[in-house]
């Protein structure tokens, strides 16, 4: 599917199921009538399950809905709120919406990964919510099982445990662990850095690099045209 929307920066999302059973993975964007921009969400469910699956679409279509003067915290606690509606399943989450002068404000909870990209450099925003992450911060030694135990997630996080950030790049990547964990950030700078590459470029690297989970990038690229690109090619 392609969309063009004149004043509004091009981007684009790919999703792939990968060797799970299914999609847990889902990506929210909507740009609100009168609005600065487009606000983006991406959710992780947490498990191999339909109940996972549902809670990422909830979770993803709450905070992308969320009004962009409310700020993003308040689009992970609405995303809470939806997932909380249900009797299972949960997500990890991290959502982007547009600065007043410029840029993306963040928040996260769990191992949903934010990137500014500037055509060269890429920057990490994010700081996985992991075990390992905890014990890494504590000088304290670090299993492999540990990357994979997230330690905030939508159903679960109290507000002061929600990350943030905020970048004035215009470049931002927002990925599901299955895109960042095989590629690592070498890998994701050396598949953007290839003209005319970027969601669907990072899920097939991903996938061809060993990944063993659902991959899903969303890619907005720098104001650069009056148009925006969405391809969608994986619905779950």
């Amino acid at each position: 599917m392609i969309t063009t929307r004149p004043g509004f920066p091009r981007w684009h999302t790919a999703s792939a199921q990968g060797p799970r059973s299914l999609n847990a993975d889902a990506v929210g964007a909507y740009a609100a009538a009168g609005g600065p921009g487009v606000v983006f969400a991406l959710a992780d469910g947490v498990g191999d399950d339909p109940a996972a699956a549902r809670a990422a679409r909830a979770a993803a279509a709450a905070a992308a809905r969320t009004p962009v003067h409310k700020g993003p915290v308040e689009a992970v606690l609405a995303a809470q709120r939806a997932v909380r509606e249900q009797t299972g399943g949960d997500a990890v989450l991290v959502v982007a919406m547009p600065a007043a002068h410029g840029g993306y404000r963040i928040a996260w909870v769990g191992d949903t990964r934010a990137y500014a990209w500037d055509g060269t450099t890429l920057s990490r925003l994010t700081t996985d919510h992991t075990l390992a992450e905890y014990f890494r911060a504590r000088h304290q030694p670090v299993t492999p099982r540990m990357e994979h135990v997230v330690t905030t997630s939508v159903r679960t996080a109290e507000p002061h445990e929600i990350g943030t950030a905020e970048t004035t790049s215009a470049g931002l990547l927002l990925t599901s662990d299955g895109i960042h964990k095989p590629l690592a950030g070498a890998g994701i700078r050396a598949v953007l850095a290839r003209p005319g590459t970027g969601a669907t470029e990072l899920v097939e690297a991903a996938l061809a690099h060993g990944g063993s989970d659902n991959a899903t990038a969303i890619y907005v690229e720098p104001l650069e045209a009056d148009s925006t690109t969405v391809r969608f090619p994986v619905a779950a």
